[in-house]
């Protein structure tokens, strides 16, 4: 496949994003690859379905933005199954409903999939933080927090074990063997700042598909607006509990050893040099440093607080997502 055609797929849940959302359809409309079609998927909001129907009536009729209801349960990954099923491209990417993409996004991705054992692409999301500037007790380590690519992650084009949901791109074939994202696990709107769909989904396709490549590509950029709310360590703390539960989930569906692969060495080799930086820089007075090593230790506490918590709840109930298969496809 040297030039695949390439469905963009946008869920969105709030009107209180609609600068953000048109802005991020206007980057894709703007790219130097054209897209083959960008869906907007509506999270059972009735009043932001009706109306981006209208913003968008012209280019619907015409094919180029459509506009959909999420057609399963309340929350990101059904909104993004529910893409999945309506798109029409051989290569599916997600692009974050508040983060615009840079011009040549699509090509970095069609780009990779000439190789036909790749299988999913990912890129480079950087953050845009509401107040100007990254906090200064916010470590880079831990940019995952607010969705953007963290320290440790390496970089270049490079093999990994999973790709990050806000920046992604999947071979349609990846949905027909793996089935597609977990319900019950994701995002439902802010409600619940839960994560490792993409994970779990990216886990289960090399199993499904035992060839299959993963890819980050640093080049695939896309800029990732940080609301006010998420730049406060009270949001800090509470999303890297949800990330230990989420992790749990996981390992339960999983096991652990491959559900926590690449975690181990995130906590043995990269969080301990990100507190020595910290703990350097406070040395030196530069602004922050004691900060951040003290949030880098935070957020392993809660995580492992998260981890334990939902374990032990998993082991109780079981696995609380289920996987079930992509019904129809927009190619029909």
């Amino acid at each position: 496949m040297s030039d695949p055609g390439i469905s963009v797929v946008i869920c969105v849940y709030t009107e209180d994003r609609w600068e953000d959302i048109l802005a991020a359809v206007d980057s894709v409309r703007a790219q130097s690859r054209p897209a083959l079609e960008t869906l907007l998927v509506v999270d059972h909001n009735a009043a932001l379905l009706d109306r981006l129907a209208r913003e968008y009536k012209e280019s619907e009729e015409d094919a180029v933005v459509r506009v959909l209801a999420n057609a399963g349960p309340r929350g990101l990954s059904a909104g993004r199954n529910t893409g999945i099923a309506a798109a029409h491209g051989d290569v599916i990417a997600f692009l974050d409903d508040d983060a615009v993409a840079e011009r040549d996004w699509l090509r970095h991705f069609a780009a990779s999939y000439a190789d036909p054992r790749v299988m999913a692409v990912g890129g480079r999301t950087v953050p845009v933080w509401a107040s100007g500037r990254r906090p200064v007790w916010f470590p880079e380590e831990f940019d995952w927090v607010v969705g953007c690519t963290y320290r440790g992650l390496p970089p270049g084009r490079v093999r990994v074990r999973n790709v990050l949901g806000g920046n992604a791109s999947f071979r349609r074939t990846a949905f027909d063997a793996a089935g597609g994202f977990a319900t019950g696990i994701g995002r439902d709107g802010d409600k619940r700042p839960l994560g490792c769909e993409e994970t779990e989904l990216c886990i289960r396709l090399t199993r499904a598909v035992p060839e299959a490549v993963l890819l980050i590509d640093d080049r695939a950029v896309i800029h990732h607006r940080v609301p006010s709310g998420r730049e406060r360590f009270g949001y800090f703390r509470t999303r890297t509990y949800a990330e230990g539960l989420s992790k749990a989930l996981v390992a339960r569906s999983v096991g652990a050893q491959k559900g926590l692969e690449s975690e181990r060495r995130y906590t043995t080799r990269v969080l301990p040099a990100g507190v020595a930086r910290g703990l350097r820089d406070a040395v030196l007075a530069r602004p922050g440093g004691a900060g951040r090593a003290g949030a880098i230790v935070a957020g392993v506490c809660a995580a492992a607080g998260g981890y334990v918590v939902g374990s032990v709840r998993a082991r109780r109930s079981g696995t609380a997502f289920a996987v079930t298969p992509i019904g129809g496809s927009g190619r029909d």
